[in-house]
């Protein structure tokens, strides 16, 4: 419960610092769009490479975890062919949705939305009658290093926040109503994670060895048909993440190629339906890759620290800006700016330092092979507009 609220206060200082920086912004982009005005080109391709990853990975990470729910109706979802055929299925029917355009994609995650807060809610009201408070009692308090641990994975509970500002060209008024969104997001969550933990501790003693936690406890004072329930609210609520992790994931190419810094076929978008088709084929091809070669954990934990990464560009970005007279004032300005900033910094940086280095390896060379491939299309690109001067 502590790290939940610990974690909590960790997002309050970032999501101030996205806040006041999307207020600056009408483009698509998200972060990768804020480094790049704060920072320059390269780190802004570099951001916008972590941002890719970040969406790719969050969305194996939550697809895994949703064949683990269905498996409860269908134990057979469970076996390496039929966990292939419904990711695939997943994959295929989000990209088609997105294609069609990202009001269709709005419209499903607020159906999505409004699904998985019935059976939660239901899953609140009810468990906190079926509370055991021995369950609270600690017989051996976690150490500093697994506490750190636990709050810098309960990130990628807390976030994706940051995808939505990524369609701001996509958007209404996205400098007005995204820190109005940001903060509402924060706080429902907030409120709903922590009294779902509250009850899943209190309910469910072998918490700790659950794969599905919600489905485990809820069979304990729902019985069966509740469980049913609420793992059909769970299904629903992992289906609209991934709506949304597809959503962003597919519009990073082609902001990249809008501004040049990958090849400008990838901003293309389809004479009916104007979104970016080929960008959106391609994200979805690497995230059916993904999907289906990393585990659950394993795509966790990249998609938090480099999810940590991308924070630590805007919180600076944020400082950055409000030194440069040369871009737009922010709507939304927050109080103590540079406090704020260096905090949700210093943050960021202690649940990096939680890392272990096989995933900080695995980052670091992907970071590399962004640095390789910024360099090499820069060189073709001076290239090419080398030959076109000589040719005039």
């Amino acid at each position: 419960m502590v790290a939940f609220l610990v974690c909590a206060i960790v997002i309050c200082f970032i999501i101030f610092c996205f806040a006041e920086v999307s207020s600056r912004f009408t483009e698509t982009g998200g972060p990768y769009l804020y480094a790049r005005k704060a920072f320059g080109p390269f780190i802004g391709f570099e951001i916008a490479w972590l941002a890719w990853l970040t969406r790719i990975t969050a969305f194996a990470t939550i697809c895994n975890l949703l064949v683990n729910y269905l498996a409860f109706f269908l134990p057979e979802a469970s076996s390496e062919f039929w966990r292939t055929i419904i990711v695939t299925g997943i994959i295929v029917l989000l990209t088609i949705i997105n294609i069609l355009g990202v009001r269709e994609t709005a419209i499903v995650s607020n159906i999505f939305t409004i699904g998985k807060l019935t059976p939660l809610i239901l899953f609140i009201l009810v468990g906190i009658f079926f509370i055991n408070f021995e369950n609270y009692s600690f017989e051996v308090s976690p150490d500093y290093s697994s506490f750190s641990i636990a709050v810098m994975l309960l990130v990628f509970a807390f976030t994706g926040f940051e995808a939505s500002t990524i369609t701001a060209g996509e958007v209404k008024d996205p400098r007005k109503n995204f820190p109005f969104a940001l903060f509402m997001a924060l706080g429902v969550v907030v409120m709903l994670y922590v009294l779902i933990q509250f009850v899943c501790i209190g309910t469910l003693p072998a918490l700790a060895n659950s794969e599905r936690p919600l489905t485990d406890a809820s069979f304990r004072f729902l019985g069966r048909a509740g469980a049913s329930i609420i793992s059909i609210g769970a299904l629903i609520s992992m289906s609209g993440a991934l709506n949304s992790a597809m959503l962003a994931s597919t519009r990073l190419p082609f902001a990249l190629a809008e501004q040049g810094q990958l090849p400008k076929i990838l901003s293309a978008t389809h004479s009916r339906f104007h979104t970016p088709y080929l960008s959106i084929l391609l994200s979805s091809a690497a995230i059916l890759t993904i999907s289906l070669s990393y585990t659950f954990m394993s795509a966790l934990t990249i998609t938090t620290i480099t999810r940590l990464i991308i924070y630590i560009a805007t919180c600076g970005g944020l400082l950055a800006l409000r030194r440069n007279s040369k871009e737009r004032e922010a709507i939304f300005k927050i109080p103590a700016g540079t406090f704020v900033s260096i905090t949700a910094l210093l943050l960021c940086v202690w649940l990096l330092s939680s890392s272990a280095w096989r995933e900080v390896r695995d980052v670091t060379i992907v970071i590399a092979a962004g640095l390789i491939f910024y360099f090499i299309y820069s060189s073709i690109k001076k290239k090419s507009r080398s030959g076109e001067q000589k040719i005039h």
